[in-house]
């Protein structure tokens, strides 16, 4: 085994910058381990890193990727307490585990950190490498399609709304893109904390979908200014914490509906990484804006658990064959989907 079919890149560009190609199977190290890929989950993050991004640099040519579910086919020689061929999923995060953020919990702190599918290689493959740490067995209780559409999405807001925003029984979370795969898992979370979820959709078809995952009140801001909403919604009183992973204009009004000592998570830039408003406003009512990257391993084990106890579940929108990638990311582009789009290979 030589070779592997993948999905890759040459150079930035758009999806017609991908193409199908046969690569060399990666050479494993001595606490690795090698993953066949049964399903990989696409992020915003793939768009990102295929368009390029300043001041990061990829190897080229580079293989797309971050959420992976598969089965370990092959260990390193100090890789011990791994089976072969059981369901695992794969911790996007890669970190050196040995400093004081990685053992604090903060992996994405790590001065090693990078993220699969965006420093190094990913899953648009047959087969990935990843250090042995980072394996996480699964249950059956969902399909390898489905657990894909656990890692990157779920630890992302769990990490937002347990340990960053610290979200508490009954406050109120605005929860922006609920047919977003963290919007999706946002909204989960939230009502497993016992918070009451205000969340935004972009079309009407997405309403019932939202609302069986939970969502208290569902604003199309397409049709109904979303500040103006949030502010009827809570009789002027406004939300104790926003979940903005879209940056641009929706930042500045997403700071609008806080209420007084309200906390703003920000965790993305799809719409626009600058923004601009009157501080005076953040100090007066003494707002707290707090940034939020990723999550550590340890954090995804205790969602893992949850979704094998039925507490939370990944939400699919669409399974594509590997060689339709092109199509499946701008499915995401064009913001049709509810939830995770999952390649094959």
């Amino acid at each position: 085994m030589d070779k592997m079919k993948a999905v890759i890149f040459k150079k930035h560009g758009g999806t017609e910058a991908l193409e199908e190609a046969y690569v060399p199977v990666p050479d494993l190290g001595k606490r690795d381990v090698l993953v066949k890929v049964t399903a990989c989950a696409l992020n915003h993050l793939d768009l990102w890193t295929l368009a390029g991004m300043p001041n990061i640099k990829v190897s080229m040519p580079h293989i797309l990727g971050s959420d992976i579910a598969g089965e370990v086919v092959e260990k390193g020689k100090k890789v011990h307490g791994v089976p072969l061929h059981q369901s695992v999923i794969v911790a996007p995060g890669l970190s050196c585990g040995k400093c004081r953020y990685c053992e604090d919990g903060w992996d994405s702190l790590c001065k090693e950190y990078k993220i699969l599918g965006f420093q190094v290689n990913g899953g648009f493959a047959e087969y990935v490498k990843v250090p042995a740490r980072n394996i996480i067995p699964v249950s059956k209780i969902y399909s390898r399609e489905e657990w894909s559409g656990v890692p990157l999405t779920f630890l992302t807001a769990w990490h937002i709304l347990v340990t960053r925003a610290n979200l508490q029984k009954k406050e109120t979370i605005l929860i922006h893109a609920a047919g977003s795969g963290l919007g999706s898992a946002a909204i989960q979370i939230a009502k497993l904390l016992g918070a009451r979820v205000i969340t935004t959709i972009g079309n009407e078809e997405k309403f019932k979908r939202a609302k069986a995952l939970g969502a208290d009140e569902i604003i199309n801001y397409k049709v109904r200014d979303f500040h103006t909403e949030v502010l009827r919604l809570t009789r002027n009183e406004g939300v104790d914490v926003v979940l903005d992973h879209i940056g641009g204009d929706a930042f500045v009004k997403s700071v609008l509906c806080l209420r007084k000592k309200g906390r703003l998570i920000t965790s993305g830039a799809t719409a626009g990484r600058t923004v601009a408003f009157d501080l005076r406003y953040l100090f007066t009512h003494q707002l707290s804006v707090v940034g939020s990257y990723m999550g550590g391993i340890q954090e995804l084990k205790r969602i893992v658990r949850r979704v094998q106890a039925g507490k939370l579940r990944p939400v699919v929108d669409t399974v594509f064959p590997l060689r339709e990638a092109r199509l499946a990311l701008n499915r995401m582009l064009a913001r049709e989907n509810f939830g995770k789009i999952i390649l094959k290979p």
